[in-house]
């Protein structure tokens, strides 16, 4: 059921949103999404940032999320849109959110993944930090990891919002964000926040992530913003990320693919830094030592990270008790 959220605006003057409210552009794509896509979009309607616009890109789906997303458009004309690809074709995720990107009217674009949702502040607190720092591009915060949306007991207790491990509550310039993604640590896109310059002058995601490579499409979009513009990372939780085996993520893991996909990404990442002729060489030393397990896997454990670790391990055998 449609609901409005009649919250006030009790806290607008803390975060200093002030009296200019940019339109913000929030973009859903969804494939199959029934079970979870009107939680996301209810989620959007939850917030107490109310300049927003909702695009629903379909790509593709064949179960009864188009009848939703449908609903939605026609009870909320000119707040929510629908889009699909010519001939409710599949093109997969990069290039369902460069057409919602493209035929959005914002200034700000937020992503959400169709089975996530946001916390109620979110764009508030989000669009604030933005309007207050002109040099910020992007910005994002911590994300709970959610195993209670089950009900199962088991599950109650189960939630946690992990440290992103650093200094938060900062503007971070490039590439410092970069080499963090190539050690593991990578933000949800249903957490961020960007300018529309931003994604324009990047070139928005890469539309050859598809299939296989499915699991690196952010992080290839990511590594292009932390090269070319300072990042506010924030030690809030804006949104819930939401656990479950039929994710795409969950699906890809699970079926052994993701080192393939890795591979991919770490390669498109070598090309796309020498053609924008990045020479910083932090940068450089952290993509070689990810590939140098794949170029070199008759090598790979004798690496320098690989042999401190196995000696490690043996001193520590050498002094337990038997």
């Amino acid at each position: 059921m449609l609901k409005e959220d009649n919250s006030d605006f009790s806290e607008k003057a803390q975060y200093d949103a002030a009296a200019y409210q940019p339109l913000v552009s929030v973009v859903i794509i969804f494939l199959n999404e029934e079970k979870f896509l009107e939680e996301a979009i209810q989620s959007v309607f939850a917030q107490t940032y109310r300049n927003w616009e909702l695009l629903l890109v379909d790509d593709g789906s064949g179960d009864g999320s188009t009848t939703t997303a449908l609903n939605y458009a026609e009870r909320c004309p000119g707040k929510v849109r629908y889009l699909d690809h010519e001939g409710h074709q599949n093109h997969g995720q990069s290039a369902s959110r460069n057409l919602g990107i493209r035929q959005s009217g914002g200034q700000y674009i937020a992503l959400l993944d169709a089975d996530d949702v946001w916390l109620p502040h979110k764009l508030q607190e989000q669009v604030a930090i933005l309007s207050s720092q002109p040099e910020c591009a992007m910005v994002y915060g911590r994300s709970q990891y959610w195993h209670s949306w089950t009900g199962l007991p088991e599950d109650v207790h189960r939630d946690f919002v992990p440290n992103l491990g650093f200094r938060t509550d900062t503007l971070v310039t490039p590439p410092s964000l970069l080499i963090r993604l190539l050690k593991g640590n990578c933000p949800c896109p249903s957490d961020v926040l960007m300018r529309r310059e931003l994604v324009d002058r990047v070139g928005g995601f890469e539309e050859g992530f598809r299939g296989i490579r499915i699991l690196f499409e952010d992080q290839a979009f990511l590594a292009k913003v932390y090269l070319s513009a300072p990042v506010f990372v924030a030690g809030r939780c804006w949104h819930k990320y939401r656990l479950h085996q039929d994710s795409c993520c969950s699906v890809e893991m699970k079926a052994g693919r993701y080192h393939s996909a890795q591979l991919f990404f770490l390669n498109w990442l070598e090309d796309y830094l020498l053609r924008e002729d990045v020479g910083h060489i932090e940068v450089w030393k952290t993509l070689h030592e990810a590939l140098w397990p794949y170029r070199h896997p008759m090598l790979g454990l004798c690496h320098p990270k690989h042999l401190v670790k196995s000696i490690k391990r043996l001193v520590r055998l050498a002094f337990e008790p038997s």
